[in-house]
């Protein structure tokens, strides 16, 4: 380890030599363009000798240069996530009310009784999964690494901010400060990470809530119309006269139209994503990190295979934790609070399901 009048002393030598490449008074100057060129080596030199570290490559400077930002993001996300977490109840609340008081008495009255049945059926399951997956997918932990060096724990490498073993598929989350397993990602409307143990929750309560707000949009779509046409009217001359619970009733349906339609849309795309990753068997960290190996090994002429990859069925089985046929009606369609396969520290592709697919990639 050198010293710093060493490293003092290297320093300034440096800054003379730059001093020397500038021009004399009396003296031509040389070329323009290789004088900069000079003089933009000697400063890259200067500042390499300085802070220069052979492990590091441009994305850890960008890190540094955006480390204030991040820290900013990160900590109005941790605290903004209660906001967001009592806005989903709150519309979530007002979607129901609305549809118990305006479009259920109008199924109630016009529809055949089979339509009746069908859409009491359908709604209130729909409703009890949503409610269930997101109670559990913002209560229940992702999962954590063992915080203590244990020799039956197993590792890939060191977190560099926990500073404790890193399993497989284990990432450092900058929101919860601390390490996830199987992290895909924070979400801030579950005000809470993603991860082994709460992954299937996550899913499932955006599946539901596409299921759920596709249906209230379909079924509201000719009361929407018509509440559309009646608020138009408003501002006619004459203006047509409604009483206030009328009023009220084509507010409430064209709420709940614009809200539920927006969030099949917007929702339905993201449950997309999830269910492509999911097929592929991977999380949306691993997907940034597979891009890159993708891109490293053609270059060698070699031809990346995910580990993870157990096979497009095997991979929806392990998420759901489907062992059995029956698993798919008692474990998918209906509530369930079983645990997933393994324990996030340990990846193997479960006895339970078929022979892997050779074709995954």
């Amino acid at each position: 380890m050198r010293s710093w009048r060493w490293q003092f002393s290297r320093m300034m030598s440096l800054c003379l030599r730059w001093c020397r490449l500038c021009p004399k008074r009396g003296v031509r100057p040389s070329k323009p363009r290789r004088k900069l060129g000079e003089l933009w080596s000697y400063w890259k030199l200067l500042l390499n000798s300085l802070y220069f570290n052979s492990l590091t490559n441009s994305d850890t400077y960008l890190d540094c240069v955006f480390e204030p930002i991040y820290w900013i993001v990160d900590n109005v996300t941790r605290w903004f996530g209660v906001v967001f977490v009592c806005l989903v109840i709150a519309l979530t609340s007002s979607v129901v009310v609305v549809v118990y008081l305006c479009l259920l008495p109008v199924i109630l009255n016009t529809y055949p009784l089979l339509w009746i049945i069908w859409h009491l059926t359908y709604g209130h399951w729909v409703l009890m999964m949503v409610l269930f997956h997101y109670y559990k997918a913002t209560t229940t932990s992702p999962g954590h690494p063992p915080q203590v060096r244990c020799l039956d724990t197993p590792s890939v490498t060191i977190c560099k901010k926990c500073i404790v073993p890193k399993p497989a598929r284990t990432h450092h989350c900058s929101i919860c400060n601390t390490c996830i397993l199987k992290m895909d990602h924070h979400c801030p409307w579950l005000n809470n990470c993603v991860g082994h143990f709460n992954h299937r929750y996550f899913f499932s309560f955006c599946l539901y809530m596409t299921m759920g707000c596709m249906y209230c949009s379909v079924s509201c779509k000719d009361m929407f119309i018509e509440a559309y046409n009646a608020v138009e009217s408003y501002y006619q001359t004459p203006p047509a006269l409604f009483s206030f619970r009328e009023k009220m009733v084509h507010n409430g349906v064209i709420f709940i139209w614009v809200l539920t339609s927006s969030v099949a849309v917007a929702l339905g795309g993201l449950t997309l994503w999830h269910a492509i990753l999911i097929t592929r068997g991977e999380t949306s960290v691993e997907r940034h990190i597979n891009k890159k190996e993708i891109r490293r090994l053609k270059e060698k002429g070699k031809v990346f295979r995910n580990p993870y990859h157990y096979g497009k069925i095997n991979n929806w089985k392990v998420l759901f934790g489907v062992e059995e046929t029956s698993h798919w009606l008692t474990r998918v369609l209906l509530p369930s609070s079983h645990v997933p396969h393994e324990d996030g520290l340990i990846w193997e592709c479960p006895r339970a399901l078929t022979r892997r697919d050779p074709m995954t990639i």
